[in-house]
């Protein structure tokens, strides 16, 4: 029997697994490292060295697998594996839900480190549940019955260089533009646990203007982004980020100047949010992404 520590990182979320080679994980192993996930939100396994296709088999373990993006394209010849690299100038440093655009975002996401810079590169992720729980009662009453529109033309992605690189990024990332109604409170599947599901790519309450939605998502954010909230991942070469992409939201600050950072990212599945009273999200405009995500 394989011996390993699962040691709390914060005191709202995040810990480090130690001891264990995701690439032994059995049946039993693996009940463990779900439930894991699910108290603690974001784990982290050092030293993992995985190649792409052990990245891909530890994902599976957690369901069926998401293309790379709706829209981006996926590393050449592996299509459930998105490359996360700074280097092009084009860095995600703002808080956001992966693919929350779709009507089936994906259930989690692993990051595996390749190259990352000696300072600075982290990654960010808060507990959108202790964020809701903190909500003042008349606001956390607002929020149950929100609903907010997720959208991919709204780029999340920040290009640093000129701006023919910036519409070409554009382009590809709205090249199916996508419109989803989705819970500003979710239920999570599992747990049972409520959580403010918004992020960069909610850019308006339905029923509110513009300036009036921009008020209410950036109060509301305020609270996901508390420090209480927060786990810094302080990456190493090899090392495996796990995250439960329906209560969290993470964030990679732009910090390392023009050093290389090379992660990659596979998501698992995911299914349909639903509110507190069982609404399911709804799709606005694009399709229904199949070509993304089995869900």
């Amino acid at each position: 029997m394989t011996d390993f520590d699962i040691r709390k990182a914060g005191g709202r979320i995040g810990a480090e697994v130690v001891g264990l080679d995701v690439r032994t994980i059995n049946d039993g192993l693996f009940t463990e490292i779900n439930a894991a996930l699910l108290e603690h939100k974001a784990l982290i396994f050092r030293g993992q060295n995985l190649e792409d296709a052990e990245q891909v088999a530890f994902a599976s373990r957690f369901g069926p697998l998401t293309g790379a993006h709706p829209t981006v394209p996926s590393v050449e010849g592996q299509p459930q594996i998105l490359e996360v690299n700074g280097d092009e100038g084009i860095r995600a440093n703002q808080w956001h839900t992966d693919v929350t655009f779709v009507r089936t975002p994906p259930k989690a996401s692993t990051l595996r480190g390749i190259i990352v810079p000696p300072y600075g590169g982290n990654t960010l992720i808060a507990n959108s549940a202790t964020a809701y729980s903190d909500l003042p009662a008349p606001l956390r009453e607002f929020a149950d019955k929100a609903w907010a529109v997720h959208t991919n033309d709204y780029d999340y992605v920040q290009p640093q260089f000129d701006s023919e690189q910036r519409q070409e990024h554009r382009k590809v990332f709205t090249a199916t533009k996508y419109r989803t109604a989705h819970p500003v409170v979710r239920v999570h599947p599992e747990s049972g646990e409520r959580g403010l599901y918004i992020g960069g790519f909610a850019q308006q309450i339905v029923g509110l203007s513009n300036r009036e939605s921009r008020a209410i998502l950036d109060l509301l954010q305020a609270y996901v982004i508390r420090p209480e909230n927060i786990f810094r991942v302080q990456w190493q070469p090899g090392d495996l980020v796990l995250f439960d992409n329906r209560i969290t939201q993470h964030y990679a600050p732009d910090d390392y100047g023009d050093l290389p950072r090379h992660l990659r990212r596979v998501t698992v599945a995911g299914d349909v949010p639903v509110n507190i009273g069982g609404e399911e999200s709804r799709i606005l405009e694009g399709d229904d992404a199949r070509h993304y995500t089995p869900a």
